[in-house]
């Protein structure tokens, strides 16, 4: 409340509602004196906005509830927070530390098993053909070089987000962006089932007794997951950056350890697990170029992290380009080293996969040099939480990049609105329910996934890479010729990789994701179809010169007996047209002849028609009654206004029949008709 004193009072203030802020005029002792009381009501509800007639709601109408719904409301403030201001955007951008552990916990976690899942396909040859695991991680290191460099051009290029879908439909096309945005979101949801199961296997390696809850463990993961994500990018980042730090400094310590025991001889003697890949496999098989060429596409599932930084572009501090490259970077340089090295110290110590898949390679290249002690307890702990972790990395891109499709008309719009934590939440909730499906269906088995893991991945960086490769030539802009030779060579690895991947894996899983991608691009392009045909029909024309004005519609009211709520409801009928119907449909003549004898004293002049219904039918005679109205005066809208009677408690709707909700859902989908509801409220 606050006054304005002068002799004539304050002009009136037309940017404010005159129903939100009462004027009152007031005399003061003196003669002459006066003055304008200001009374708003409202003003812990709403504050003036800059513009004229503008308001702009407070925190409080978002958390005012009552009843059981405020109990609803505590809960949801409890587990996300609360609402977070449009204004405050700016403040939930991420530093580079804190991007590093949401985008790139990805690519480092994969650290963990990528070694192991080559050493898998690699045993099937026999032990001497393990050995091979550390020239394929050199080899996927150079070829992530090559990819990141390459990409580190692409993040220049889009400083407003660099994702596959992005640069896909900006230089090759629609279809192409289409094409990259459904490999790219499959590969998202493969992402979150492959970490967590992978980081339930890592704490099942120190607790078996856990094995047999593995699925709904990983479930549970996910959860927790969706709730952090739920609560804002910023405050996940928060949550998720201590493990992440923990699993590298945790990795880079069991290396150094591990290269000085052997350095000095003193690596400890390796007994490998009762049961192996190599002894239940049967006949050993030849190590062929296709056996190498499966064991490298199960290993470069290293080089999935790399979309994640640049789909995540705008949720960095500014400059935003320059600090993803710089995080994308270190990134890469992060996972060389921990890949490197555990690729080095496994073949050096001679591991062989567990085949029941109770123990991690990790695992027991850890017990082998620290024992079991605590450094084992805090390696698998931090890996487990990595892992788990680094499936944030599509929690924070899924989202992003169903929110550039929603606006683009692939998806449907909820995908474009962001919640009250500035969180994408449509996207979130989508991703993880996707997710525990496919944790389900392949029984948490980070063996059975990961062939469906690298390919639609690939296929999203090759069409990335291309367009960036067209961009160069059709632009020429500065520094073309360097960036079409980079360009290039990332697109050319991309490509290579992913026919490996689709080559290799076709008869494992990779078939699965070859047909759900054209699927998936037909299942966007129909959905874009809908919203194209939408906005053709929705489009507001200008309205020509001397245009006919819209007809009067035609008003009835449905009343099933003389009460209150039809009282009210004929009221306003009344107040939007002189010549209001009520219609009662009955299929009892006695009751229809008392309502007649009752309506002139009752509802005035209002216009009563009986419907008889001799087959106990109310919709299908209200329907047809309309129908016939509707040839009488095929140009003239039908408004249909409902009386609806509204409990105290929820639970005294399941003791009414709900007609009125019943009747807006058949009147809703039919043409030509308007559907008023005048609730009655229960005191």
């Amino acid at each position: 409340m606050s006054n304005r004193r002068g002799p004539a009072g304050p002009e009136p203030n037309p940017s404010v509602d005159p129903l939100l802020e009462v004027r009152e005029k007031k005399r003061g002792k003196r003669p002459g004196d006066a003055y304008v009381k200001i009374v708003r009501p409202f003003e812990d509800e709403f504050e003036r906005g800059g513009g004229e007639g503008t308001l702009v709601a407070s925190e409080r109408t978002v958390l005012q509830r009552t009843g059981w719904t405020a109990a609803l409301r505590r809960i949801r403030t409890a587990l996300i927070g609360r609402p977070i201001s449009s204004h405050l955007e700016a403040h939930e951008r991420l530093s580079k530390r804190k991007a590093l552990a949401i985008f790139s916990s990805d690519n480092i976690s994969s650290s963990a098993y990528g070694p192991e899942e080559m050493m898998r396909v690699l045993a099937v040859a026999g032990v001497a053909a393990i050995s091979w695991t550390l020239p394929l991680a050199i080899l996927i290191i150079v070829m992530l070089a090559i990819v990141v460099g390459s990409y580190r051009q692409t993040i220049k290029a889009y400083p407003h987000g660099a994702s596959s879908y992005l640069v896909a439909s900006d230089n090759l096309g629609a279809t192409a962006g289409v094409g990259a945005a459904a490999a790219l979101m499959i590969g998202y949801v493969v992402t979150v089932a492959v970490s967590i199961s992978a980081g339930v296997a890592a704490l099942t390696s120190i607790y078996p007794d856990l094995f047999r809850w593995k699925v709904e463990l990983a479930v549970a993961a996910v959860v927790i997951l969706t709730l952090g994500n739920l609560r804002g990018i910023r405050e996940s980042g928060t949550i998720f950056m201590a493990p992440t730090y923990l699993y590298i400094v945790a990795i880079l310590g069991l290396i150094g350890w591990g290269v000085g025991l052997q350095l000095t001889g003193g690596l400890p003697h390796y007994v490998p697990p009762p049961v192996t890949d190599v002894s239940v496999e049967g006949p050993l098989q030849v190590l062929s170029l296709l056996l190498l060429l499966r064991a490298f596409s199960s290993g470069a599932v290293a080089l999935t992290g790399v979309e994640a930084i640049s789909d995540g572009v705008p949720a960095f501090e500014k400059p935003e380009w320059r600090n993803a490259r710089t995080t994308l970077t270190w990134a890469a340089a992060i996972f060389a080293v921990l890949f490197i090295g555990i690729g080095y110290l496994v073949v050096v110590a001679g591991i062989i996969p567990d085949a029941t898949e109770q123990e991690t390679v990790l695992s027991q290249l850890t017990r082998l040099i620290g024992g079991d002690g605590p450094y084992l307890y805090l390696v698998q702990i931090s890996t487990a939480l990595i892992l788990v972790l680094a499936a944030n990395t599509s929690f924070a891109d899924f989202p992003r990049l169903s929110s550039f499709l929603a606006r683009d008309g692939y998806v449907p719009r909820q995908f474009a609105f962001r919640g009250e934590r500035l969180a994408f939440t449509t996207g979130i909730v989508a991703l993880a329910g996707m997710a525990v499906l496919l944790i389900i269906g392949f029984d948490a088995k980070v063996s059975g996934l990961i062939p469906l893991y690298t390919l639609g991945v690939f296929v999203a960086f090759t069409l990335s890479q291309g367009g960036m490769l067209v961009r160069w030539w059709r632009r020429r802009e500065e520094g073309w010729r360097r960036g079409m030779i980079i360009t290039g060579l990332g697109t050319m690895t991309t490509f290579l990789v992913m026919l490996v991947v689709g080559i290799s894996n076709f008869t494992r899983g990779a078939w699965l994701v070859i047909v759900l991608v054209p699927l998936l691009m037909w299942l966007l392009m129909r959905i874009h179809h809908h919203y194209a045909t939408m906005e053709d029909h929705l489009e507001l024309a200008q309205i020509p010169e001397g245009a006919e004005v819209a007809p009067l519609p035609i008003v009835i009211v449905p009343i099933a007996r003389l009460d209150r709520p039809a009282r009210a409801a004929i009221a306003f009928a009344n107040s939007i047209s002189e010549h209001a119907v009520a219609v009662h449909v009955t299929n009892d003549p006695q009751t229809a002849e008392e309502l007649r004898r009752r309506w002139p004293d009752w509802a005035g002049t209002t216009e009563l028609v009986v419907v008889e219904s001799p087959y106990r039918a109310l919709i299908g005679p209200l329907l047809s009654y309309m129908d016939a109205l509707g040839r009488q005066a095929p140009e003239r809208p039908i408004v249909v206004v409902l009386n609806e009677v509204v409990p105290r408690h929820w639970w005294e709707n399941l003791l009414h029949n709900q007609t009125a909700l019943r009747l807006k859902l058949r009147l809703f989908s039919r043409r030509n008709t308007i559907v008023a509801d005048v609730p009655y409220h229960m005191q």
